[in-house]
């Protein structure tokens, strides 16, 4: 377990899902949090309270990702706020999962871009230019990515585009003792489309959104989902992370988030 003590991590969109749990987590190592969200006030500032039930500290800060002006105004309130900024977690996304590329309008494509493409790109690009030396950059892609899926061709290949960008920042922040990873979780009960899963469901029975573009898929039918709540693994922070800076080198972890 690593001691994050005197830091303080950004994530964004950690109203919800694995935004809140890698919050939470965080806080729980010490770090003082600032919890990012879109829309949803009452969920993050719950995010807040949980934090803060627990000992820790946090603020949450409304800012659309994919709009820039709101993106300095984030990372200048972080640094008001708490005077330093060690840790970035780009979580904010938007989730497609059962959208044939035919069925594919410009609006739909405008929109996720914007966020996944777009937003990613500048929050990590922030992220880059302000994180502490030492600091830590986070990229929460998808498993889609290396596993695809029929319905996924949208939005899988919205959220390749920062898993390049994170390669070429480790090599670019190698200097400063940065480092810079991709976590690709699996479909994780209680974030993106998968928000109203009952614990211990199975994919195909997955409410908001199943279909036939999900049922489809044997393995999604069987597959377990894992929580995206309580203790987050992988995603602390620690200088065991697998991507080494100085040297350019980045890794990619594919699996289920595990908690515990």
């Amino acid at each position: 377990m690593s001691d994050l003590s005197g830091q303080t991590a950004l994530v964004t969109g950690a109203a919800r899902g694995i935004g809140r749990a890698i919050a939470v987590r965080y806080a729980s190592l010490g770090a003082q949090v600032v919890v990012n969200y879109h829309a949803d006030a009452a969920a993050a500032h719950a995010t807040v309270a949980q934090i803060e039930a627990s000992g820790g500290r946090a603020v949450a800060v409304q800012g659309d990702v994919a709009v820039t002006a709101d993106l300095d105004r984030l990372f200048a309130t972080t640094l008001e706020h708490y005077g330093r900024l060690d840790v970035v977690v780009a979580n904010a996304g938007r989730e497609v999962i059962s959208q044939p590329v035919i069925d594919v309008a410009d609006a739909d494509f405008d929109a996720l871009v914007a966020v996944n493409v777009r937003g990613a790109f500048f929050t990590l690009q922030r992220g880059a230019k302000l994180v502490a030396y030492g600091g830590r950059l986070i990229y929460i892609g998808s498993s889609t990515t290396v596993s695809p899926h029929p319905g996924t061709g949208l939005y899988s290949a919205s959220k390749v585009f920062a898993q390049q960008l994170v390669r070429v920042l480790a090599m670019e922040l190698g200097a400063r003792d940065v480092t810079v990873n991709t976590i690709l979780p699996t479909a994780t009960a209680g974030a993106g489309v998968f928000t109203d899963v009952v614990e211990g469901d199975e994919f195909h029975r997955v409410t908001p959104r199943s279909g036939p573009w999900v049922d489809a898929e044997a393995p999604l039918r069987t597959q377990p989902m894992p929580r995206s709540t309580s203790r987050v693994r992988w995603l602390d922070g620690s200088v065991d992370s697998p991507c080494s800076s100085p040297e350019g080198r980045c890794s990619e972890r594919a699996g289920p988030l595990h908690v515990s």
